[in-house]
């Protein structure tokens, strides 16, 4: 505990919690632990570069990063390279991560975690040079995912009602899907790229998940009347969509769900594209696959 030096990284914008209190637990759990440490907030620009300096002028040897997906995904994605360990407070709307890790929901628990958790290396998905943590994707969700970054009001119902809106402006786009060495198009309301098991809020998108695996899981909602879509998600949600001949069910089933260590994605009607929820530019082609980089987060015992 003597040797260890940390940095709170707090996003004051997520989640329902006020800054001020989240921010006061954390300064009195410093006090409590007498922690080498000290609290910064994140950067809505995504740029670390004097933090990284800092990291390494003062040894530190742990990052806490204190917000949602998204904020997870721009620190990681900014620190990686360092040799540091990274604890989560799940403080964000959804903590898909998170919540996938096992890390408790309530700040206190999740504080503790810090000094009785141990770091476990899990897998990152190199998106066009982006590392993804959770789950990525185009289309609807995406769609979603643009809409909540743009509001003020956060949290499950602000995001529920935003996926309302979305199902019912919703469209499919046109993919070109190139996988196990080959090709196949397809219209799609939806293609999500999956690292842990689910978006956030128990929400589980992807039920064989596994962040160790070195695989990642493509689930893709092709074209189907929208009075059927809902119970093609439920069938999803609930891990019964077993898809054993791929190539025999491109044409006749309704959700794709499979595994792959990468995949390329063309994008030919410029779907709207998220990585670990934060909108991205809509890419013409997409490269995904798991990258070579582990990256060290506390978990549980």
């Amino acid at each position: 505990m003597l040797s260890r030096k940390y940095i709170f990284l707090i996003n004051p914008h997520s989640g329902t919690q006020k800054f001020s209190a989240v921010k006061a637990n954390i300064e009195a759990f410093i006090e409590k632990h007498t922690l080498d440490a000290e609290i910064i907030e994140t950067l809505s620009s995504g740029n670390y570069d004097l933090i990284h300096d800092k990291i390494i002028s003062e040894r530190v040897t742990h990052i806490i990063i204190g917000g949602g997906d998204g904020t997870i995904h721009g620190v990681i994605n900014s620190l990686f390279d360092l040799p540091v360990q990274f604890g989560i407070l799940p403080l964000g709307s959804g903590n898909g991560l998170a919540r996938t890790l096992g890390i408790p929901m309530p700040l206190q628990k999740a504080l503790n975690l810090i000094i009785t958790g141990k770091p476990v290396l899990i897998d990152a998905i190199d998106i066009n040079n982006k590392l993804s943590l959770n789950v990525s994707g185009l289309g609807f969700d995406a769609s979603i995912a643009e809409d909540f970054a743009g509001r003020v009001k956060r949290g499950l119902l602000t995001y529920t009602q935003q996926s309302l809106v979305q199902f019912f402006k919703a469209h499919p786009y046109q993919f070109e899907i190139q996988v196990f060495g080959m090709n196949f198009f397809t219209e799609a309301f939806l293609i999500s790229i999956a690292n842990s098991t689910q978006f956030g809020n128990n929400f589980t998108i992807a039920p064989k998940a596994s962040l160790i695996d070195g695989l990642l899981d493509v689930v893709i909602v092709q074209k189907m009347n929208k009075v059927r879509l809902p119970f093609a998600m439920l069938q999803q949600i609930r891990g019964n969509n077993h898809l054993t001949e791929l190539v025999e069910k491109f044409s006749n089933q309704g959700i794709l769900y499979f595994q792959t260590p990468s995949i390329t994605i063309v994008n030919r009607k410029h779907a709207p594209f998220h990585i670990d929820g934060d909108p991205y530019p809509a890419l013409e082609t997409i490269h995904a696959a798991i990258s070579g980089k582990k990256i060290p987060i506390i978990q549980p015992l």
